[in-house]
């Protein structure tokens, strides 16, 4: 079931998106050689605590899941995809690093995720960061009032498949409003003009996932969390809580 927002749930969405955009941004400016996940985690949460809000990540168990996720932020290096727990890793120069973080607020969840590289980057990590970005604009683009979820899904996997990545088989977006994880469905690749219509009030997490060596495949690292290209090759993702309206898609985890 899709519940559509008001225009005031709308606006408090927006409070809590922006705690997400301050932690995002606090944690891209933390993020340097030698600095460990654990670290970037507790940044994270100390933005939290300021905020007085809560994380969604934290103690979260989806049924795939062998334990409860362990800290608020995902850290997810190289040829890892998503879901990257935050361990004792340092950070080396040259890193492709995707972090994804959550928050409530009074109620109302906002989630994003941005991917970068820690020191001197390599021009492919760049295109591939590029692709996901833009991919994600894309989304964003085609998410207005009367196109459907299947426009959204098919201008991400044009721009992903365009520049000859894989996507992630099985994973993309979704709802989003008092719970992290809402109906519908947001799939990273599709058909035009198929799937649910959009409609004022609608809020999805519109997250792009793309893969360097240009397959689909990927498997659980023994933490149960971790998920990695099965070729070893890099992966970046890129996500924005977003909401349908009559006056065009507002980005409420805008940084």
């Amino acid at each position: 079931m899709v519940e559509l927002k008001t225009d005031t749930s709308i606006d408090a969405m927006y409070a809590a998106g922006q705690v997400v955009a301050r932690a995002l941004t606090a944690v891209q400016e933390a993020a340097d050689v030698g600095v460990s996940l654990l670290e970037l985690d507790e940044v994270a949460h100390g933005v939290l605590r300021e905020a007085g809000a809560s994380s969604p990540f934290l103690g979260y168990r989806p049924s795939f899941a062998p334990t409860p996720f362990p800290a608020v932020l995902c850290v997810s290096v190289n040829d890892a995809i998503v879901h990257g727990v935050p361990g004792r890793y340092r950070l080396r120069d040259g890193d492709l690093v995707s972090i994804d973080f959550g928050a409530e607020l009074e109620g109302w969840v906002g989630d994003s995720a941005l991917s970068f590289v820690v020191g001197t980057p390599r021009a492919a990590d760049l295109r591939l960061i590029g692709t996901a970005e833009r991919a994600l604009a894309a989304g964003i683009g085609a998410a207005v009032v009367g196109n459907r979820i299947g426009d959204i899904a098919h201008a991400i996997g044009t721009v992903c498949r365009g520049a000859g990545y894989g996507i992630p088989d099985g994973f993309g977006g979704h709802g989003i409003g008092r719970r992290m994880h809402e109906d519908p469905g947001v799939p990273n690749e599709g058909r035009r003009g198929r799937g649910m219509r959009l409609r004022h009030g609608m809020v999805l997490a519109i997250e792009p996932m793309v893969v360097e060596g240009g397959t689909d495949d990927y498997h659980a690292a023994p933490d149960g969390w971790t998920l990695r290209t099965n070729d070893g090759s890099r992966a970046a993702h890129a996500e924005h809580t977003v909401a349908i309206t009559d006056a065009g898609p507002r980005i409420l985890t805008a940084r």
